[in-house]
């Protein structure tokens, strides 16, 4: 939508917008669980991966946050921003997105072609060729803004990847990121619905590949939240264990001289109690059968080893990686159409001029919390100038 509104601006353009689904913004609708995280003022190209990070570069600084939240503004779209510079509609309704969207593409003169998907390119007299169900189309030049595959409930697909390999482009592995993390289940599945903002590391072999900061929500199988979203990148690529710190802005030695002050103060407080007023009641309570100490037994009987060990276990709690949910819960998707295949100044392709590719279809994820939504905005709008 943002490719289609940027080329309308020019007048000689004829714009189609062809839409494999019934409406426009179907996956949009469903991103910030429905509210719509459409930017982060914060974002840089350090907020995203791939193979080149630093090809998003061009598109950031020539249409950055501020620019977008201007271009939404002139839409007509009221915006609030939040915690960590996340920005989201006034109306928290994701629906005011796509809807003043929907407008501007009417008022531009975009003709919307609805459950029309592409099925194939051609190369054809200095242009290309689209087949669909509904006959060919001719475009001097063609952008391919189909997504990724991730959300394939809400039509997720891998149709661009199939489009844009037989003109010679070619494409990463891909994985589901911006997911849910699989891990043992026992202690989660306990503390299914429990919230903690946490430090969250990834290990392999000893050696930390990951971090993240932020919300965790346990699950029945597992860990979600943004803290553990942001480490579901590295995770997809293979197993590993996930240490967590509950009380990230605390060092170990004071945890260790608060849980002491708990002892001494409340002596006749059963052991289950210890984290009370530090953490979720649930999660003191695992966090204590974690460190394997008696729950009923009062606080008096702690030994300083006890203590140790449940300082430890608040800071340093650990969990067996298996993996990731699929593409069908993933928000976003690691890999994709390989960036040394566009200029990254225009996003048109080196070995075939006047095809355009921009958005999640393209090498580059981001970090939760508003960033892949930014990368869209920023990267349609440049595919959208046609190289001008």
């Amino acid at each position: 939508m943002m490719a289609a509104l940027t080329a309308a601006e020019d007048k000689n353009n004829k714009v189609i917008l062809l839409e494999r689904q019934q409406r426009v913004g179907r996956k949009l609708l469903a991103t910030g669980n429905g509210r719509c995280n459409l930017t982060n003022t914060g974002a840089t190209a350090e907020n995203y991966h791939g193979d080149d990070p630093d090809f998003v570069r061009p598109a950031l600084e020539k249409f950055p946050p501020e620019a977008a939240l201007g271009f939404f503004g002139g839409l007509g779209l009221l915006t609030v921003e939040e915690y960590g510079g996340r920005v989201y509609p006034l109306s928290n309704s994701a629906n005011s997105v796509v809807d003043v969207l929907r407008f501007a593409l009417d008022r531009a003169g975009v003709e919307l072609r609805s459950a029309c998907p592409a099925r194939e390119i051609f190369r054809r007299d200095g242009g290309y060729l689209v087949r669909t169900d509904e006959g060919e189309l001719f475009a001097h030049k063609l952008i391919v803004a189909c997504g990724g595959a991730a959300g394939a409930k809400l039509g997720g697909v891998m149709d661009g990847y199939a489009l844009l390999t037989p003109l010679g482009h070619k494409r990463t592995k891909l994985y589901p990121a911006l997911v849910q993390l699989i891990t043992d289940p026992e202690y989660p599945r306990s503390l299914k619905g429990v919230r903690a903002e946490v430090k969250m590391g990834l290990y392999r072999d000893g050696e930390k590949v990951s971090e993240s900061r932020g919300e965790l929500q346990f699950t029945d199988n597992g860990v979600s939240g943004p803290a553990a979203f942001d480490l579901s990148r590295a995770a997809a690529e293979g197993g590993g264990e996930l240490r967590i710190d509950f009380l990230r802005d605390y060092g170990p030695a004071h945890v260790l001289d608060l849980l002491r002050y708990r002892r001494e103060r409340f002596p006749a407080l059963p052991c289950g109690e210890l984290f009370t007023g530090m953490l979720h009641n649930r999660l003191g309570r695992m966090l204590v059968k974690y460190s394997g100490l008696n729950a009923a037994a009062p606080l008096e009987n702690l030994s300083a080893q006890e203590l140790e060990r449940a300082a430890a276990a608040c800071k340093d709690f650990r969990l067996t990686l298996r993996g990731t949910e699929g593409f069908d819960s993933a928000q976003v998707t690691a890999g994709g159409i390989r960036t040394t295949g566009f200029n990254p100044e225009t996003l048109e392709s080196w070995f075939m001029p006047g095809l355009f590719v921009c958005g999640e279809l393209l090498d580059v994820d981001g970090d939760c919390g508003g960033y892949n939504l930014q990368w869209a905005w920023a990267s349609g709008r440049l595919a959208g100038r046609l190289g001008k």
